[in-house]
């Protein structure tokens, strides 16, 4: 099984509908993971045009709710936990904020925030796939982790 991974999109509409079309097209994946910050509806629009699930969270600069929630109800407050392809995932927008209780039940930990990619391995897997929107560097990124063997692929996007 195959999870596709983004997070701070920020209305980056150019590169949310390319990081659709690779989740769709090329990598196929089973579900995508949105860690936060997509920042408004009309941005939220393109994400439901994913073939397949998808689980996110709210981040700092998401300020409407309701009108995300309109479009995709399943976008929820952090942390979001997930059982998928036999492991458990917490999703939380901002790492530094996510309880200590919350990872001790976590094989794989899904953040975004600080707009750079991050893979860590310890007693879990912590994946942050970096910027979507490349508002900060110019550059979109995203993640897929291979569930099965943990492994992880960031794929940049030129705007």
């Amino acid at each position: 099984m195959k999870l596709g991974v983004i997070a701070d999109s920020h209305d980056n509409l150019v590169l949310i509908r390319t990081a659709v079309a690779w989740f769709n097209n090329e990598e196929q994946v089973d579900a995508v993971v949105h860690a936060g910050d997509y920042v408004a509806p009309f941005a939220v629009k393109e994400l439901a045009k994913l073939k397949m699930p998808l689980h996110g969270v709210f981040g700092n600069n998401d300020g409407e709710h309701r009108g995300i929630n309109s479009v995709m109800p399943q976008i929820v407050d952090p942390p979001l936990h997930i059982d998928l392809g036999k492991r458990k995932i917490v999703v939380t927008h901002d790492l530094e904020a996510l309880p200590d209780g919350e990872w001790n039940a976590a094989d794989i930990v899904i953040c975004g925030h600080t707009h750079r990619p991050l893979i860590e391995r310890n007693d879990r897997l912590i994946v942050n796939p970096g910027e979507l929107g490349g508002w900060l560097t110019g550059r979109g990124t995203a993640a897929v982790i291979d569930l099965k063997t943990l492994e992880v692929t960031i794929r940049h996007f030129d705007q």
